[in-house]
């Protein structure tokens, strides 16, 4: 009964710290954003942030782009000049049709640790990033970040 009772106040302990978030929504997508952080939109580019500007989650939208899969790989390190091998870019089979690919980077030069995530299916492409400095890259804030990376949903 003891172990019922810690498990239970463990359990109602950790929805007591969860993150309250508000639902940024298009068209085309939705994604939680915790609450205090702001969302911009510049030339239909979607950056999220929090008020300290460490980093930012940025999601970006493409129809009618002719990008082959087979160079969608290529894409994704062009996007950081990167020197990786393309098996670093994961891919699988997502939902509603999409091809997801996946990708971790280090940028050594500005300390910044982006993951990116492409969504693609016949010519629509969807580009969702976190980049975040290094040092906060941890804890509060990697918790965060993903709650709300993980968030992003394509409705059609």
């Amino acid at each position: 009964m003891k172990k019922l009772i810690v498990a239970f106040a463990f359990l109602l302990g950790s929805f007591s710290f969860a993150q309250k978030s508000t639902v940024f929504d298009t068209a085309n997508y939705s994604i939680n954003v915790p609450d205090g952080w702001k969302t911009t939109n510049d030339s239909d580019i979607i950056n999220i942030f929090p008020s300290g500007e460490m980093g930012a989650i940025t999601i970006s939208e493409y129809h009618d782009l002719a990008l082959p899969k087979e160079e969608t790989k290529k894409f994704v390190l062009a996007l950081y000049q990167s020197a990786d091998d393309e098996s670093k870019v994961k891919s699988s089979k997502g939902k509603k049709g999409y091809t997801e690919y996946f990708y971790e980077y280090l940028d050594p030069k500005d300390n910044l640790f982006w993951i990116t995530k492409v969504f693609q299916k016949d010519k629509d492409l969807y580009l969702i990033s976190i980049n975040c400095n290094q040092t906060y890259w941890n804890g509060h804030f990697m918790m965060l970040f993903n709650e709300a990376f993980n968030s992003f949903k394509i409705k059609k």
